[in-house]
């Protein structure tokens, strides 16, 4: 069966056909690792679309320093959530899985084979097994909790977990400044745990029995050298420009775009704080250390169900 562009259709939700997404190919795998080509060839030959699965690149402005699909790439196959998001806001898993399921339901994807690619092991936990129901936290509450990290640092907000939420704390390390102040502003917000809330989890969007799933686990050195290679490749592109156009918004630096890799470095180099070799140097280290904490996510986390796709060095 063709759609009304020629191409053939594959599995996915149908207007008529309600229910989570059969078919379904997700890509997972480290930054540098090959992922969003894999992602091109296998859309491109179904005629599907490919749909963002990482939470940098969903960012307007940092096309470049984020490795987002080029124009060109955009022009060959349908990209759907990339860069639709404005670098102001602290887009969440929740906000991504509401859009993912906006996406799925609407005819543009009706019919299409869909293939999520990307880097955030979250987003595919979310997108297989559903994700726990969260209360709105005012604005108030948010930037009280986030300004106190900034202040106190993660070992003092701990503390205040102990005392209003000891079962939270206990299941959180001292140091994860991030997971604390979340627990936190649910506990302010709502009055009850995040772990209650966690227990209440929504319907998964996709049927993970008939999706295919494949985690790219390329070998050190081969993934050092891509590194290294692409962001020499992204200050030739731009990335200069995109850091400087970003630093003009004047934006909290606890906002996630401004913590982008190679985002914070640079900048230090447009203020003058160091070279912009040494800016390079510290961004390329930095990604090398994001992406082994990605593996050992998607090793630690991805169970036997994914395929496992080991790339060697030339």
């Amino acid at each position: 069966m063709r759609d009304q562009d020629g191409n053939e259709r594959h599995g996915g939700l149908s207007e008529r056909e309600p229910g989570v997404l059969k078919d379904a190919v997700l890509i997972a795998g480290p930054t540098a690792s090959g992922k969003s080509q894999r992602a091109m060839d296998i859309a491109e030959a179904a005629g599907g679309i490919i749909v963002n699965a990482d939470s940098m690149q969903v960012y307007d402005v940092l096309r470049v320093i984020t490795a987002r699909p080029s124009v060109k790439d955009e022009a060959r196959v349908r990209h759907r959530l990339f860069g639709h998001v404005s670098p102001a806001i602290a887009y969440s898993v929740a906000q991504w899985l509401a859009d993912v399921a906006a996406l799925l339901g609407s005819p543009e994807a009706a019919g299409r084979k869909t293939v999520f690619v990307g880097g955030t092991g979250l987003y595919f936990r979310a997108l297989t097994e559903g994700l726990s129901h969260m209360p709105e936290i005012p604005a108030d509450i948010r930037m009280k909790w986030r300004q106190a990290l900034l202040e106190d640092g993660a070992e003092a907000l701990h503390r205040q977990l102990e005392a209003r939420d000891a079962r939270a704390a206990e299941r959180l390390r001292p140091n994860d400044g991030q997971r604390i102040v979340r627990a936190l502003e649910v506990v302010e917000a709502s009055g009850r745990s995040i772990l209650d809330w966690q227990g209440d989890r929504s319907v998964p969007l996709i049927d993970a029995r008939s999706a295919t799933r494949i985690v790219l686990t390329p070998e050190r050195e081969f993934l050092r050298r891509n590194i290294d290679r692409r962001f020499d490749q992204m200050v030739d592109a731009g990335a200069l420009g995109e850091v400087r156009t970003v630093l003009a918004l004047d934006l909290p630096p606890t906002l996630p775009a401004m913590k982008a890799i190679g985002v914070p470095e640079l900048a230090d180099h447009l203020h003058g704080k160091v070279s912009l070799d040494e800016a390079i140097t510290r961004a390329k280290a930095a990604t090398r250390q994001y992406a082994k904490r990605q593996d050992t996510w998607f090793r630690n986390q991805l169970g036997p169900e994914w395929q496992r796709v080991p790339l060697a060095v030339d």
